[in-house]
């Protein structure tokens, strides 16, 4: 694994997805836009749309498809149980501890996860990247939500929450569509898949606009936000590595699989964490480190899967 290969893997496949969350910093430091009304844009509309889509029209083996699936479940559990435990020993009350949750175990699989799968092993790796991408999204927008709404209300209350949420019925249609193979009319594919376009690059500008938003460092978050960056970027790609081992992952499915779950704190965190008045700086600043060190966990990671296969 050579200075040469390093330095490819970040120009090739991290610096054009850095760039275009540059673009969004510099809207944000200039322009000022609202980014809550950006993020519930994606919240309500384009995120959906990016899962419905994802969901009808992924073709992959069976078998691949169910291991990629327990995967990223099985990392996102442990990560979750390593959150916890780490917020308690930290002395976190139930919203930090929340939020410590929702920033260590979602990771940014869509937007970031899904280009730099593509740039780094191609099509075939993308389209095993989309499938962790919608068991993430899946575990996003069912055990986030609820997690993230029981910082501030009952199990009860969260769960109401949870049936508001439209990606959940996003989900819904999209497997009623694949289990009854119906065939989505051109202009109902055209328009959701035209509104799915949007999903990632509006993320990726949010990314940016948080980002550029972030003028003070919360210093008494210090502590959390350092566990949450060490289990998103360290942790989380250890775990997915022994796991793909023992599953049996091998090829491309292991590389698209493992660089998935090693992926920086996912911008929709930070929506949740808007919707549903959580610690804000907690989660902004998680997405914030995590994304900035990114390209440090991420380029020796992408040149080693590529050297060992």
């Amino acid at each position: 694994m050579g200075l040469d290969l390093i330095q490819s893997v970040f120009v090739d496949n991290l610096l054009p997805i850095l760039l275009a969350a540059g673009a969004g910093f510099a809207l944000g430091r200039t322009l000022q836009p609202d980014i809550k009304s950006a993020s519930r844009l994606t919240f309500y509309i384009f995120s959906p749309c990016l899962v419905f889509t994802s969901l009808a029209h992924v073709e992959i083996a069976a078998g691949e498809f169910g291991k990629l699936a327990l995967l990223t479940l099985s990392v996102s559990a442990v990560m979750a149980i390593l959150s916890f435990l780490c917020g308690r020993l930290l002395g976190a009350g139930r919203q930090l501890l929340a939020s410590l949750v929702v920033a260590s175990v979602f990771v940014n699989s869509g937007n970031y996860g899904l280009a730099a799968n593509k740039f780094a092993f191609g099509e075939r790796g993308l389209a095993r990247a989309m499938v962790c991408f919608v068991f993430s999204t899946v575990i996003l927008y069912t055990v986030g939500v609820l997690v993230a709404s029981m910082g501030k209300l009952s199990a009860l209350q969260a769960f109401r929450k949870l049936l508001t949420v439209p990606a959940v019925y996003g989900l819904m249609a999209a497997a009623m569509v694949r289990w009854a193979d119906w065939r989505i009319p051109l202009f109902v594919d055209r328009s959701v898949t035209l509104l799915s376009d949007a999903a990632i690059p509006l993320m990726l500008v949010i990314l940016g606009l948080q980002i550029a938003q972030a003028r003070t460092w919360p210093r008494n978050r210090v502590g959390l936000i350092g566990a949450a960056a060490f289990l998103q970027l360290i942790a989380s790609p250890l775990i997915a590595l022994i796991l793909a081992r023992a599953f049996g992952l091998s090829g491309v499915t292991r590389q698209a699989a493992v660089l998935q779950c090693a992926m920086p704190a996912a911008v929709v965190a930070t929506i949740l964490a808007v919707e549903y008045d959580l610690d804000a700086p907690l989660v902004t600043g998680t997405v914030v480190v995590t994304t900035l060190l990114s390209p440090l966990t991420l380029t020796p990671l992408i040149a080693y899967l590529l050297s060992s296969g």
